[in-house]
């Protein structure tokens, strides 16, 4: 039985040799595969080239400041002691120059104005008998009816009832004066910007009673460095940015006034005057404004070649101008200003350098494209 087994062993171990060496032999017989032509340069897409350009871009000055009341005007009673009767304006009213706002309780004033009318005529009756008597003592002087001291008392009478009248007129004056002042007027045409005068209160002399913001102008007052003042001048344009309806934005042109001639000592920073139209701004706001002071030259290439991966910029690069299938370079960018369909570069490629045009999400450094026909310059 054992030399049975022993037997089958040796057959089984003779078998798998013959095997091996049957293998060893196919293989060896066997031709080798050839690559297939072109494997592993096939290209990845079909793109367009376009070439980088200098072109001339406009350079912005972007500045932060508020929005100002062009001048105020302080609306106050020049009358004290009086109560408020009526308030004929409120917080928003467009008011025109002379126009009511106030009207004070003025029964005091005008029992003031008749007494003083009484004081006048009496002073003018005074002044009557005054100059009656100063005649009478001219016409009999040389007669010696009369002494010398007693015609002198005449003149004198007859010139202080004229004094007394002058005073006596003067303080009627003075009092129709302060009727007119349970008046209170606006000092200029604007709007009213707000409203202290409530009715009943007893007035102040020189209390305000109303702010307004005089011929309804305002200004934007921006912050400008010390290096950046000697770029802006009078006259210039400002694009205001402020905010619009449904978090939009509403672009707001205003023109230099003045800048100021002074820099502050704490900021260092100086004030430009800008005059803008009262549309949309409003008095407090706190908006970003943009000034053109020129041009300068920079690289320009299509938006469509530039790609963004992990936060960074990249475009490809094709070493060679033409048509055919070429292998494209990834080169990560610095970019800068956009303007339509065009942004800048301002690191990472040369000038005149060629570029994938689009496409460039789906590629990566080292493939290889078919280039359709080059662009036309990205500065056209």
């Amino acid at each position: 039985m054992q030399t049975w087994i022993s037997s089958k062993k040796v057959v089984w171990a003779g078998l798998a040799i013959c095997l091996l060496g049957a293998g060893l032999w196919l293989k060896q017989r066997a031709p080798a595969q050839k690559p297939m032509p072109n494997q592993g340069a096939k290209a990845a897409l079909s793109v367009e080239a376009v070439q980088a350009h200098t072109v001339a871009w406009p350079m912005t000055l972007t500045l932060n400041g508020s929005i100002y009341a062009w001048q105020e005007a302080l609306v106050s009673a020049e009358i004290s002691g009086l109560r408020i009767k009526q308030v004929l304006a409120d917080v928003g009213d467009r008011v025109k120059k002379g126009q009511v706002l106030v009207t004070l309780a003025d029964e005091t004033v005008q029992a003031e104005l008749l007494k003083q009318l009484a004081t006048v005529e009496k002073d003018k009756a005074a002044l009557a008998e005054a100059q009656s008597n100063a005649s009478r003592a001219r016409e009999i002087k040389d007669s010696g009816a009369l002494s010398a001291q007693k015609i002198n008392e005449y003149m004198i009478a007859e010139q202080t009832a004229k004094a007394n009248l002058a005073l006596s007129q003067a303080e009627l004056e003075n009092q129709r004066i302060r009727v007119r002042q349970t008046q209170v007027l606006a000092p200029d045409d604007g709007v009213i910007a707000s409203r202290s005068a409530n009715l009943g209160n007893v007035v102040a002399s020189g209390a305000e009673l109303f702010r307004l913001v005089r011929q309804s102008r305002i200004e934007w007052r921006g912050e400008v460095s010390a290096e950046q003042i000697s770029v802006l001048h009078a006259g210039q344009t400002v694009q205001l940015m402020l905010p619009g309806p449904h978090q939009a934005q509403v672009v707001v042109a205003g023109k230099v006034r003045l800048i100021s001639p002074v820099v502050d000592s704490n900021t260092r920073n100086a004030l430009v005057y800008v005059d803008i139209p009262a549309s949309a701004a409003k008095p407090g706001m706190y908006v970003q404004g943009k000034v053109d002071i020129g041009q300068q030259q920079g690289l320009a290439v299509p938006l469509s070649s530039v790609i963004y991966r992990d936060g960074h910029a990249y475009v490809f690069v094709l070493k060679a101008a033409g048509t055919g299938q070429q292998q494209v370079v990834q080169r990560k960018v610095t970019t800068g200003r956009t303007r339509a369909a065009l942004i800048e570069i301002t690191e990472g490629i040369s000038a005149e350098a060629i570029l994938v045009n689009s496409g460039g999400a789906f590629l990566n450094d080292g493939d290889r494209v078919d280039v359709l026909a080059p662009k036309a310059g990205a500065a056209s």
